[in-house]
């Protein structure tokens, strides 16, 4: 399965907490970007600082939201977040912490989960606590553009034989403009149906006809709480 490794932006726009907004602001004009993570000595992730929070000192005070009986309850923990970035000088100041991270061995399918629920464009990639790269929603768009010969080989060698443990020689793979069609058979009845989900998640693929076969039926072998969908443990 595709991971987050295999389309991430490895050399990353990074500034640290002391830099000053007038130098963050040049660096994502210069650099393209919309946003870029704040790393301390060590290269761990502090926060990360897009172009939405300048956005909230140019429009100042009066667009920011106070919850009801606020002189008495204090004003909520977003709120003060946003009043401070009103005052804000450097990049630490700004930020917006503590940051999304997401680790290089997780599935795209989870980044893009991610980003949408958070509704954030990017998310730093760290591994041993370390900034080691940077994803974005571009980077997903992109991984969807691939050939249906890259298809067949992602199908063949990460679907079937490197996550699935199976022979992909004895599977018949084609794929045409994203419509993949997969014929073979397996042992099992619960992996044919492994085989079609696997598959059926792989980025570029728009369709799948699928006609797997199986010779045991395993289904009351499964336990009902088990995930089938993921038992090598892929995430």
């Amino acid at each position: 399965m595709m991971t987050i490794r295999d389309v991430m932006t490895t050399s990353v726009l990074t500034v640290r907490p002391e830099t000053p907004l007038k130098d963050v602001a040049r660096l994502l004009i210069d650099g393209d970007v919309s946003g870029v993570p704040v790393v301390d000595e060590e290269g761990a992730v502090l926060g990360v600082v897009s172009e939405g929070d300048f956005l909230v000192k140019e429009q100042g005070p009066q667009a920011i939201r106070h919850r009801r009986l606020a002189r008495l309850l204090g004003e909520s923990e977003a709120t003060q977040r946003q009043i401070g970035k009103l005052a804000a000088r450097t990049a630490g100041e700004a930020m917006t912490a503590p940051a999304i991270t997401m680790e290089p061995t997780r599935a795209i399918q989870d980044a893009a989960a991610v980003m949408t629920e958070r509704r954030v464009n990017r998310l730093p990639v760290v591994e041993s606590g370390r900034l080691i790269g940077i994803v974005t929603r571009a980077d997903l768009v992109r991984a969807y553009l691939r050939t249906d010969d890259e298809l067949v080989r992602t199908i063949r060698q990460d679907v079937l034989h490197r996550i699935l443990w199976l022979d992909p020689a004895t599977f018949d793979v084609t794929v045409h403009d994203g419509d993949a069609v997969v014929r073979g058979t397996v042992e099992r009845r619960s992996t044919a149906r492994i085989v079609e989900e696997a598959i059926a998640m792989v980025p570029g693929i728009v369709s799948l006809t699928a006609d797997v076969g199986w010779s045991f039926d395993d289904r009351d072998l499964v336990p009902a709480s088990r995930d089938v969908a993921f038992p090598y443990g892929i995430e």
